[in-house]
């Protein structure tokens, strides 16, 4: 090549916004995160924490990793695997369960969040032999098919019945004046939509959820 011809480098917009993103990503680690290399991650586990809660009644004291979550807790510590982990985001509802009567995602809570407090599972519904209305009517109108997002989806109809018993309005309520929006199908739907039926059987949970509420189907 003759040394008096200029040398081309070509680089294409790719490269430059791959090494852009790069240097904006390394200005934003603070210094200690630049200095630690792969070996420097030897820290301890923080120290256990023990919690005591009411699991369907009965009294439950649990020493744990503190990170553990609620979800975690009930089926790996205490055997109660009727709550799915399903995500593991929240977004499913599957691991749906109550907690001083309110429904909640046990997989985006911890455990020793909830000392002290009373937590229901779907084990917890029923008395004895008795079926608690909301499984009787699951049953009864097919509400599941696989089965795998059936005990949140029991949980947290459930849990949305007693909040329109108390006058809690949904995105989709006309009349917020009323003392409790009337449960059409809009309403349960709209109320139930944190929950996620990957079999699609959403006409039979709907019509469960009003039987259990006493409105017609």
């Amino acid at each position: 090549m003759d040394e008096s011809e200029p040398i081309t480098i070509e680089i294409s917009r790719r490269t430059v916004i791959e090494a852009g993103t790069t240097a904006l990503l390394l200005t934003a680690l603070p210094p200690a995160a630049l200095a630690a290399g792969p070996s420097d991650n030897n820290e301890p586990p923080p120290p256990s924490a023990t919690v005591t809660f009411q699991i369907n009644g009965r009294s439950h004291e649990l020493t744990l990793d503190p990170r553990t979550t609620l979800l975690d807790a009930l089926r790996e510590h205490l055997a109660l695997t009727g709550s799915k982990k399903g995500c593991d985001h929240g977004q499913c509802g599957a691991c749906t369960v109550l907690i001083d009567g309110r429904r909640i995602n046990s997989c985006l809570t911890l455990a020793v969040m909830h000392d002290g407090q009373s937590v229901t599972t779907i084990e917890g519904l029923a008395e004895g032999e008795n079926l608690h209305p909301l499984q009787a009517a699951f049953v009864e109108h097919d509400g599941f098919q696989c089965g795998y997002c059936t005990s949140g989806q029991i949980c947290s109809a459930v849990g949305m019945l007693a909040e329109s018993r108390t006058g809690m309005p949904s995105y989709v309520t006309d009349d917020l004046t009323h003392p409790m929006a009337e449960l059409t199908d809009a309403e349960i739907r709209e109320r139930m939509s944190g929950n996620i039926c990957r079999c699609a059987a959403y006409p039979n949970i709907v019509a469960a959820i009003k039987q259990a509420a006493g409105t017609p189907t």
